[in-house]
């Protein structure tokens, strides 16, 4: 399955939908995507992983180096990891909770609440 990443604007954030698959063959091109949008100055970011129904290390390395590379420029990164869903909740959520790195993003369940300053993240 393919990955598709659309981006818009909310405010002052970058509301950045992931679906499909996040693998080895279809992650550079999220991890594209959030270049772009720093490079263009974005330096509020939102993206939105509800739809992903599958994400392997490689999906979670460009996690990471997303929130490292905002981190890097002062920058905000929100997840958008819905508690409930399909099975259990969102398939992300879980594999960031079994490799233990849940904890380092701001987690939130929708966009409204993602794009909210006054909105307090999920619970790791």
């Amino acid at each position: 399955m393919a990955l598709k990443v659309t981006e818009a604007g909310h405010g002052d954030w970058a509301v950045v939908r992931v679906s499909g698959e996040m693998d080895l063959v279809t992650s550079p091109a999220l991890r594209q995507q959030v270049h772009d949008a720093v490079a263009e100055g974005r330096r509020s970011l939102v993206l939105d992983l509800s739809d992903v129904l599958f994400c392997d290390s490689s999906g979670v390395g460009v996690l990471i180096a997303a929130r490292r590379l905002i981190r890097s420029c002062q920058g905000r990164l929100r997840l958008i990891l819905p508690a409930q869903g399909a099975v259990d909740g969102s398939h992300v959520n879980r594999v960031l909770g079994a490799l233990g790195v849940r904890r380092l993003f701001d987690v939130y369940p929708d966009v409204s609440a993602a794009v909210d300053d006054e909105a307090e993240p999920m619970s790791a």
